[in-house]
């Protein structure tokens, strides 16, 4: 009986959903990300006033990987965004926890690298759900 409770339990626990990302939680987390990347809107609005090293990150999920015109990106985004690939919630937030293997991942090319340096290694999922709130 006791193998069988715990059997019910185990299957329960495994079936539960995932937590939801929080996107207030990525809101607070984007003061690290600020360094580097800003928020502006099309229209030239502010909405994080940040760095010019990273590209703007205003509507960045849906938008094809590499695809800020004038940015200058490294070869390992430009591969990935020759490859056709598109930001979404998930594969945002495992490039931000580690952007070169990533990049190794999705290109199955283990010399493939990324400019990006930081790793945000706890709370991804947040960020990425912040960055899809804004919109395009």
């Amino acid at each position: 009986m006791k193998t069988l409770i715990l059997s019910v339990i185990g299957a329960a626990v495994f079936a539960a959903p995932a937590l939801a990302a929080d996107p207030a939680a990525g809101e607070g987390d984007f003061k690290r990300c600020k360094a580097c990347h800003a928020i502006t809107a099309e229209d030239g609005t502010d909405i994080v006033k940040g760095g010019k090293t990273g590209p703007n990150l205003f509507g960045v999920i849906g938008r094809p990987v590499g695809a800020v015109e004038d940015f200058r990106y490294g070869d390992g985004l430009v591969a990935a965004n020759e490859a056709g690939l598109v930001w979404d919630e998930e594969n945002l937030a495992e490039y931000i926890t580690d952007p070169g293997a990533w990049l190794k991942s999705v290109l199955d090319d283990p010399g493939a690298k990324s400019k990006m340096t930081y790793k945000h290694k706890k709370g991804a999922e947040d960020m990425a759900a912040y960055l899809a709130s804004l919109g395009s």
